[in-house]
């Protein structure tokens, strides 16, 4: 059975194999040193642009994935 992929664990497991400490990444990624102990602790309010932050200085990047994505990219192909 494949793990559920919980943000908090994906943040978790991320820091500790980049060896970093809660303050190192939240220093790192500009955020205060609460915060990425909330993440990890699965906390459901934290701004966005903090969590993208912390999600780009820990080299993670986001898919967004639905039954509509390809409609929606050659909508953007028309409006160029």
């Amino acid at each position: 059975m494949a793990a559920k992929n919980n943000l908090h664990d994906i943040i978790l497991f991320h820091r500790k194999q980049a060896g970093l400490s809660r303050n190192q990444l939240a220093e790192l990624a500009g955020v205060g040193k609460t915060v990425i102990y909330d993440l990890e602790k699965g906390k459901k309010t934290v701004k966005w642009s903090t969590i993208t932050s912390i999600l780009h200085t820990l080299n993670i990047t986001i898919n967004f994935e639905s039954p509509l994505m390809e409609k929606y990219e050659k909508s953007l192909g028309e409006n160029t």
